[in-house]
């Protein structure tokens, strides 16, 4: 596709874009955003600078994409429910959901994608990288991808690596739903991303704990094999944060991994999720 509305800039190889040349401020036009989404299934997460939107401007934009769901485990700001704060404080040393991951794999129908808008932001350190799934499964061998390709994974929101990185934040009353509530779906290792018809792999370190009908201590080892690959270099890009920034993210091919290097200073960011689909 030749952009003609919005300039595109691809930041890696395996994925990544900017996007120049729309004020999210303003209403974007159907052209606009008929563009952005092209992108956004090309480059599978978009970054937009210097976007200082209000929480209305903000939600109107997520609803361009598709419509704003509410997190299962976190309150949102007053008044705007569906806008989910994530902050680092300066005195913890644990960040939120800080390790490669794909959203709320442990709900039935996990979100499509979603967004993060940087408010405050440390004066270095807090970059996020994001990975291509797509990428993870087409660099496996024939043999392992038939293997994969026929079955289906345990994900749970009480995996214990993802857990407690949510600890203060459920302390802090702002939980929907106990702390010690426990949300489990099985899911295909080997989805078919409804837009594009690609397979990707669809397993993660954060909330993935074994295949269905094999116990945890006969999935590990390959299971940690294909959380140690689908993170490799060269299928990652790296985002260094500026206040305004905003990422949109397809939650069906990428995973990210916030980095927690800024201890002793704040993060502040707001999060939307958008859609959600059952994966196939």
């Amino acid at each position: 596709m030749e952009y003609r509305h919005i300039g595109v800039t691809p930041v890696a190889g395996a994925l990544g874009a900017e996007i120049a040349g729309v004020d999210l401020r303003q209403q974007p036009s159907d052209a606009v955003i008929a563009e952005i989404r092209h992108a956004w299934l090309q480059y599978l997460v978009l970054f937009f600078r210097d976007q200082p939107l209000t929480s209305e401007q903000y939600l109107a934009f997520a609803r361009r994409i598709a419509e704003p769901v509410e997190y299962p485990m976190l309150k949102g700001l007053d008044g705007y429910p569906l806008i989910v704060p994530v902050i680092k404080l300066p005195q913890e040393r644990v960040n939120f959901g800080g390790l490669w991951h794909s959203d709320t794999a442990y709900l039935e129908t996990p979100p499509i994608g979603a967004m993060l808008l940087a408010r405050e932001v440390p004066p270095v350190g807090g970059d996020t990288l994001f990975a291509n799934m797509y990428l993870a499964y087409e660099s496996l061998s024939d043999g392992l991808r038939r293997i994969l390709d026929g079955l289906h994974a345990v994900n749970s929101s009480a995996k214990a690596d993802v857990t407690k990185t949510r600890e203060d934040r459920l302390a802090e009353g702002g939980a929907k739903l106990a702390a010690d509530a426990v949300l489990n779906a099985v899911h295909p290792v080997v989805r078919t991303h409804p837009e594009t018809g690609r397979k990707l792999l669809y397993v993660n370190g954060g909330h993935t704990v074994r295949f269905e009908s094999m116990t945890e201590d006969e999935s590990v080892p390959l299971l940690h094999y294909l959380f140690a690959h689908l993170c490799r270099p060269e299928f990652t890009c790296r985002l260094r944060w500026q206040p305004g920034t905003l990422a949109l993210w397809d939650n069906r091919c990428s995973q990210h991994n916030p980095i927690n290097d800024y201890h002793g200073h704040e993060r502040v960011m707001h999060r939307i999720s958008l859609g959600a689909d059952r994966p196939v």
